[in-house]
Order: structure tokens, then C-alpha cells, then sequence
């Protein structure tokens, strides 16, 4: 990763040019810049990367519009998610005007409303594959990265029971996200516990469906952020449903433009608020990858490429 002096992209009939405001580095950007798992280099590209600009969350300003777009004009405030096209890690992005992209939640800056997509988009996809429903019992392992953070919060918003799983100096953090119980992996372990859930969330991707599934009710379901060891949760994935008891469900997330803007109205009403750790300038980035990839940082690391005048 460096800074790099490169033209301003192009853009079609189809696409908006963003300023971009404020962008984040992430765990998704991480992998794709190390190309880890190795299973990555199947969509980065095998020998060399395809994206050479990352960056796959944003907020910013549209700068222009292309012929055919009605939805965006120019002026508007917008934020949203590119992965597998990436580009956000610059001072412009071009993309598509159908793509994940929304109006700004008026109430909220641009480095606010930047890191409102990646991890939340992930914690939908748990509560949507997962089924969870209000009154369902959730233990979410990790709540205090960018995703787990995200899923505290939004399963409280379906009405979901939760307990989190975090180090003792973020238990103040996480109850304020509202999660009715919180395990400190530091002076418990979590899979040694008595209760049962339906779903356990493993956000971070540190345990297995072998140490959590005596967790499990009868019919519950464990998700992972993670492929598992040896990519062990998409073969689990297909046969555990067999089984007609505990099973893993493979959390495959969907990307367009009703999830932002369903995350919109939650960043609105106060229901949802992306965490964040640190923030960093444009010229730092190196350093915010450094951080990122520590496995320190809880919520979001936060990279401003413009300050708003």
C-alpha cells in the first residue's frame, strides 16, 4: 500500500463521480490487499491484484452524473459500499448509480455515515440467513469488531435476546450498544457456558461449530464471519442441514442499494451507529492498514481524505 498520484477515474452514462469525503480500511480490504485466505486470490486475481485501488466503503459529495441517471444529482451527499470494484481509498470514486449507494442520513457527517456499510451489511446477512426473529435467544462472539458491533445492534432492533462476547475494557462499550448480557472472554470462557441460544454469531471467527454447538437448542444455528479451519464451514454448511438437528447456515451477503438505504433509516432513528476507533488522514493509511491488521481495533478505523468546508 502507498500513496500515488493516478487520473481521476472515468465514468459512463451509467455512473456518478464521488468526491470522496471519508472512506474506511477494514477487514474486507485487508484480505483483499494480502490476498488471505488464499481462497481470495479467486476474486482479487491469482498472480497480481485486479483493484489497485481499494476501498470499498465511502462518503462524499457526487461531483457529476452521467447521462441516463435520475436517482443522484450533482451536489448530493451519498454514501455506500463497492466491494469487488473497490476504488473508495481515493480522492474520486466512479460506480454505477444502482450500486450500494444511498443518501446520506441527514443527521450525520461524512466520516460518521462512512463506516455505516461494510460491517452492518455482514450483521444482516447473520440475521437474515440466521432467520432471527423477535424473543430469539443470540450470543454474538466478538461484538466489538466493525460487524460484531453492527449485529449488537441490529439484533436489538428485530428484538432479539443477546449476549456478547468481549474483552473486560469494551464490556461498557457493548452494554451501551444494548446487549443484554455480556461475557468477558477474559475471565470466561463463553463455550463453557450453561445457557442455550438459537443462533451463535461468530463475528470474528475464532471459534467452531465444534466448540459452540453443545451451546446450540435443538434446532439452532451457528454462523461464522470466517471460511472455519481448512474452509471446514462451507463443507458444514451442506451437510449439517442433513442432519435435521444443529447446523451451520453460511452467511452469504447480499449487496444493493435497499440495504443501505434500510441502514440509512436505522443510522436516522438512532438505532444503529457504526462504531468507531480511530481515524486517520489519507497520507496515514499505511498506518491505519498496520492497525487494522494488529486485530486490535473495535468498530471502525475511519480514513478522512477531505476535510468538509
Amino acid at each position: 500500500m502507498q500513496i500515488a498520484d493516478i487520473p481521476r477515474p472515468s465514468t459512463t452514462d451509467n455512473d456518478i463521480l464521488v468526491r470522496v469525503y471519508a472512506t474506511t480500511v477494514n477487514r474486507t480490504d485487508c484480505g483483499y490487499r494480502a490476498a488471505k485466505p488464499f481462497i481470495v486470490r479467486l476474486f482479487s486475481g491469482l498472480r497480481k491484484p485486479r483493484a489497485t485501488v481499494l476501498g470499498n466503503e465511502f462518503a462524499g459529495r457526487v461531483e457529476s452524473v452521467g447521462s441516463v441517471v435520475t436517482s443522484f444529482e450533482v451536489g448530493d451527499r451519498v454514501f455506500g459500499y463497492c466491494e469487488g470494484s473497490f476504488g473508495a481509498h481515493a480522492e474520486y470514486l466512479s460506480i454505477p448509480h444502482d450500486s450500494p449507494i444511498a443518501i446520506m442520513p441527514s443527521n450525520l457527517s461524512y466520516e460518521e455515515a462512512a463506516p455505516g456499510t461494510e460491517g452492518a451489511h455482514y450483521a444482516l446477512a447473520f440475521i437474515t440467513r440466521g432467520k432471527i426473529s423477535k424473543g430469539q435467544h443470540v450470543l454474538v462472539n466478538g461484538a466489538t469488531g466493525a460487524i460484531g458491533s453492527a449485529a449488537v445492534q441490529l439484533l436489538k432492533s428485530v428484538g432479539a435476546d443477546v449476549t456478547a462476547v468481549c474483552h473486560t475494557e469494551n464490556v461498557a462499550l457493548v452494554k451501551r450498544l444494548g446487549a443484554d448480557r455480556v461475557i468477558d472472554y477474559a475471565t470466561q470462557d463463553f463455550t463453557a457456558g450453561d445457557d442455550f441460544y438459537d443462533v451463535i454469531i461468530d463475528a470474528v471467527g475464532k471459534s467452531t461449530f465444534g466448540r459452540c454447538k453443545h451451546l446450540l437448542k435443538e434446532r439452532g444455528i451457528y454462523l461464522s464471519s470466517d471460511l472455519g479451519p481448512y474452509a471446514q464451514n462451507l463443507l458444514l454448511a451442506l451437510l449439517t442441514p442433513l442432519l435435521r438437528g444443529r447446523r451451520i447456515v453460511f452467511p452469504l451477503p447480499q449487496q444493493n442499494a435497499q440495504i443501505v438505504a434500510y441502514l440509512k433509516e436505522l443510522m436516522e432513528t438512532g438505532k444503529f451507529t457504526a462504531v468507531i476507533d480511530r481515524r486517520y488522514s489519507l497520507d496515514k493509511i499505511v498506518e491505519a492498514y498496520q492497525y487494522v491488521e494488529s486485530g486490535r481495533k473495535v468498530g471502525n478505523v475511519v480514513i478522512t481524505v477531505v476535510e468538509p468546508t
